[in-house]
Parts: C-alpha cells; structure tokens; sequence
C-alpha cells in the first residue's frame, strides 16, 4: 500500500469515526481525541535542503508505517500531514498555519533554525504539541526558553564536543583549527567550543570563516597551512567548501586531519568529495544504512523496507518520528492527556531507551538533545564511512 492509499483510508477511518461520534451525540473533540494522532510536518522537499528534506520524509513515514501497521499507540495510528517549505521561513510558518487549522496536531517537525526560533511564541502559546526538527541548533537545545522542542541527536556545540573528546585522547595538547561559514549556522558553535578545547587542553590555533558554500579558498587554505594544525574542523557547510579546502591543503603537503559535522557526513556527500574524501573524518549520532555489526535490528527493517542507501537525513527523520511516537506512547500510558507539556515530560522520562540500535547505545533525554555520538572515518576502497572510535556520550 502507498503512503497516499495509507493517508487517504486513515483519513476516511477518522471521518468515519467523527461521523459515528456525532450520530451518537458525543462531543467532535472526544472522537479526534480517541482517533489518530498527527505529525505535521514542515519539510524542505524542493530547494536547496531538498537533498535532506526527502531522506528526512522518506524516514518519517516508514516509522510511521512500521508503528501503524503494528497496530499504533494503544490502537491509535499516527497520521503523517506535511507541506513542501522549500526551505524558507515563510513557507514554513505558512505550512505550520495550514496545518494546524485543519487537524488537531501534537507532534510537528520543522525544517530549520529560523522556522523553530520564529514559531516557538506559538508553540508555546497554543501548548497542545512538541516540536522537533533539521536543526541542531545549540541555542534550541534550553528548556527554559524551548520547552516545548527538542532534537533527535547532539547541538552543533556538542557535536564539536565530541570531536574534541576524540581528538584529546588521540593526541593529547593537539593543535586545532575551526573553519567555518559565516552564517548563523556556521557561527553556532564556534565560542563555545573553544572553552571545550582550552578545558580539554588542546590549542585552537585558527578560526577561518568563509562565505557559504564559497568557491575560491586559497587565501584561506594558505592561513591554514601557516596555522600548521593537526586537525580541521570544518562547520555550517554540506559539501562546498570543504573538497577545495581539503584538496589544496593536500596538494600543498599538509598533513592535518579534516572533519565535519552532522549535515556534511551522509556518505554520498562524502564521496562527492572525491580524492579529498579519503581518510575525511566526522561525528554521527547513528549508525550508517549498511551497518552490519548485528546489534541494529531497527536497521534490518529498514533495509527489508529499502534495500537501497538511505542518508543520514533518512535516519534523522526515522529517529525523529521514533522518539515522538515514544513521548505519546509514554503520555497515554500515564493516563494523561495529550498537550505539549504532558508530552514533552514523557519525552524527558526517557533514560537508557534502546531504539533498535539506531543510536549505538541506549539513550536518555533530559533536556532538549541527545548528547551522543560516535566518530566516522571514510575509507576510499570501501567507499564508506567506517566507525573510527566508540560511541562517545557527553
């Protein structure tokens, strides 16, 4: 069955059901509340996060499906409603109103920083859902001012803090460099993370900042070669700049270890890296689609499901849907009603969850991330991304 045959039987069982409801005198709001569960969706299909906002919808409707056709949550199935944003704030908050207006949502996921920093008021205002996204953004990961939204892995400050942790274990006193874009994004986690690496003992000796996605790097790539650091991290880009920087630095003998974050570490982005892939290292929250160590039974099914590469922005939505459909499973099972902070406190019960090996270590979620990570290293031969450490947990 496709996902519209899918979404259009839900759609009449749930108009079925409103329709017995009020046959029977019972009030539309206790039938929608004992009918399906829905997951809006504000999702980059087309423009230039299209690369992610794809994976990400693909990931969210097979964990829907395998949820659904298990049986859903206490027999309520979760019903997945989402709009092509194009990746523009507008667009999002226009999808978010569509939405809302017409179904009574609880759970939503939002496609960047800008659209979850602009929402929040409302999200706050309405306080009937919880929020999660694309974004890794360190200052969404604040309960106070988040309270309703979080993130299915580590901030960008805590991805760097992974990184980091490695590095001092590798090469103890190691000299850093940061290289990042300038854009909010890129700037994220940049001061922050220098107190990690004084804390940790390590010498940031450059921070370079370039356009997004720029072109012509050979200025910079010359301050990186007379910085001499042992190793790069690179942030607030997908692929450009980071195969020139790389490939140049080679070229001109330099011996540093590069690196990257979350959006930069899918393995076909990697691998459009060329020649400079090879070696290329980065944090992940999950294990990769082709994973075989046996211990990931959730991987198996995705694999039966589709048995071509998934990304990691297939696994992040996966993931995503996972531990919203664990907060509303965890809120009905208390017996309470589902509002944004019934759900998010369900969400935050969560210790040592285990979600079928997706992340490699069972979870907790005390505040708005997921503050575990393992390190990845590409290998030309394999043509993959292969675990260079253990999972890592902050």
């Amino acid at each position: 069955m496709t996902n519209t045959q899918l979404d259009r039987r839900q759609l009449l069982a749930g108009t079925a059901a409103l329709a017995g409801g009020l046959a029977l005198g019972v009030r539309p709001l206790a039938a929608q509340d004992s009918g399906d569960i829905v997951l809006g969706g504000s999702i980059p299909l087309t423009g230039v996060f299209a690369f992610a906002g794809v994976g990400i919808h693909a990931g969210i409707q097979d964990y829907l499906k395998i949820l659904n056709d298990g049986g859903g949550i206490k027999g309520r199935k979760i019903k997945y409603v989402a709009e092509d944003t194009a990746y523009k704030v507008d667009a999002s908050v226009a999808a978010f109103n569509k939405i809302t207006s017409q179904e009574k949502v609880s759970l939503y996921y939002g496609d960047s920083t800008g659209f979850s920093k602009t929402i929040n008021p409302e999200l706050d205002r309405r306080g009937s859902m919880i929020m999660a996204g694309a974004s890794f953004a360190t200052e969404l990961n604040d309960p106070k001012k988040f309270p309703l939204q979080f993130m299915a892995g580590p901030d960008y400050t805590e991805m760097f803090g992974i990184l980091l942790r490695y590095i001092a274990k590798e090469k103890p006193g190691a000299r850093v460099a940061f290289v990042y874009s300038d854009s909010e994004f890129g700037r994220d986690p940049i001061v922050p993370s220098e107190a990690v690496a004084k804390e940790l003992k390590l010498s940031v000796v450059e921070k370079i900042v370039t356009p997004p996605g720029s072109v012509d790097v050979s200025t910079e790539v010359l301050k990186l070669r007379r910085a001499n650091p042992d190793f790069t991290i690179f942030h607030g880009y997908v692929l450009a700049p980071i195969p020139e920087f790389v490939a140049q630095a080679k070229q001109m003998g330099m011996k540093s270890q590069f690196m990257g974050t979350f959006w930069t570490m899918d393995n076909s982005t990697v691998q459009r890296m060329g020649d400079a892939a090879d070696g290329f290292m980065g944090v992940m929250p999950y294990r990769y689609y082709y994973d075989k160590d046996g211990t990931a039974p959730m991987l198996e099914k995705i694999r039966q499901m589709r048995p071509e590469y998934q990304s990691t922005g297939y696994l992040q939505g996966f993931v995503t849907a996972m531990l919203m459909a664990e907060a509303v499973k965890r809120t009905l099972d208390a017996g309470k009603e589902l509002t944004g902070i019934n759900l998010k406190a369900g969400l935050n019960s969560i210790k040592d969850f285990d979600t079928g090996g997706l992340f490699g270590v069972p979870i907790s979620i005390p505040g708005n991330s997921v503050p575990v990570g393992r390190i990845y290293r590409f290998d030309a031969k394999a043509k993959q991304m292969q675990p260079a450490s253990d999972w890592i947990k902050l």
